[in-house]
């Protein structure tokens, strides 16, 4: 359980990098070329509750999983 303590700043007890989960996800989405600032943006909304950790894609996503050629509701 101890490997999986985070500190204050969400980070990994052997983190070196002084950055944030949100951080690192943010410089790694930025960092391709031709990456424009809303490449970072939310896509998942998550919702912790004892026992149950539920994870929505956000309506307001870009990107979405499944066939983008498909109608969702069919």
């Amino acid at each position: 359980m101890d490997s999986e303590r985070q500190t204050g700043k969400d980070q990994a007890p052997d983190d070196t990098t002084g950055m944030t989960h949100e951080e690192k996800r943010r410089d790694q989405l930025l960092a391709a070329p031709g990456a424009v600032e809303s490449d970072a943006d939310p896509r998942i909304d998550v919702t912790h509750r004892p026992g149950v950790t539920r994870i929505d894609i956000r309506d307001d996503a870009d990107v979405r999983p499944g066939d983008p050629t498909k109608d969702p509701e069919g």
